[in-house]
């Protein structure tokens, strides 16, 4: 009897501050419990980048950095990103409105022997801006010879601008959540359990499409849970 192969997943991420690690733990969940085999690929820089950054002017000055798309140096891959796969999910956090500076490094280095004839869909973990992330990055995967079906955006929970003060003091080493005053209105960093839970259903959904082998693309991932509404800037982990 004929047994149908088990649909594979090369998830490529890096994650700064482990939220966009958070995500991808429920995510890969959720495929998992589809039938889905996911290959894990993490971008290591070659330096590697300390979270928080322990400063007022340190974190000032990165984030400045990375507005003007700063590239972070990353080792070489793993063979197993050249392997074939059903589907390809490129993961990360938005560094001041545009990709990290690792999965810039990756796309400068890697972009065209990586992603040529894949199809790919973009994870994004973004404190609220993450459309300029998402332009930019759809248009360096179709430089690349890459096929973007879909998308999948988390934002921060938190309402601006609180969630804008509470993730620069963070990363400055702050905390922010256990001030009298701001914790009222930023409670935590980061995602919350809701969204991780979100990430979880995004994946078995992702799964089952694969399985059954549906269009990638008609999947809903802009939910009210996933995509907070209330506007925002976007240096999330």
């Amino acid at each position: 009897m004929e047994t149908t192969a088990a649909k594979k997943v090369l998830i490529i991420c890096y994650s700064f501050s482990g939220q966009t690690s958070n995500l991808l733990a429920g995510l890969t969940n959720g495929l998992e419990s589809a039938g889905i085999t996911v290959i894990i690929e993490r971008l290591r820089p070659v330096k590697p980048l300390r979270f928080p950054f322990g400063s007022v002017r340190a974190t000032a000055v990165m984030m400045m950095m990375t507005f003007f798309r700063k590239r972070i140096p990353i080792a070489p891959l793993s063979d197993k990103c050249k392997g074939r796969y059903d589907l390809m999910i490129l993961a990360g956090p938005t560094w001041s409105y545009h990709p990290s500076g690792p999965v810039l490094s990756l796309f400068d280095r890697d972009g065209s022997t990586l992603f040529a004839d894949r199809t790919v869909i973009p994870l994004i973990s973004c404190r609220g801006y993450w459309r300029m992330h998402w332009f930019g990055l759809r248009a360096l995967l179709q430089k690349s010879g890459a096929t973007v079906v879909n998308r999948i955006v988390f934002t921060h929970p938190s309402r601006e601008p609180w969630r804008t003060i509470g993730v620069f003091l963070k990363l400055a080493g702050r905390c922010p959540e256990r001030s009298k005053f701001l914790g009222k209105y930023y409670p935590r960093y980061g995602h919350e359990k809701k969204q991780l839970e979100e990430a979880s259903r995004f994946g078995a959904m992702l799964g089952q499409a694969l399985v059954e082998g549906k269009d990638l693309a008609s999947l809903n991932f802009q939910t009210p849970l996933a995509i907070i509404r209330g506007g925002g800037s976007n240096q999330a982990g």
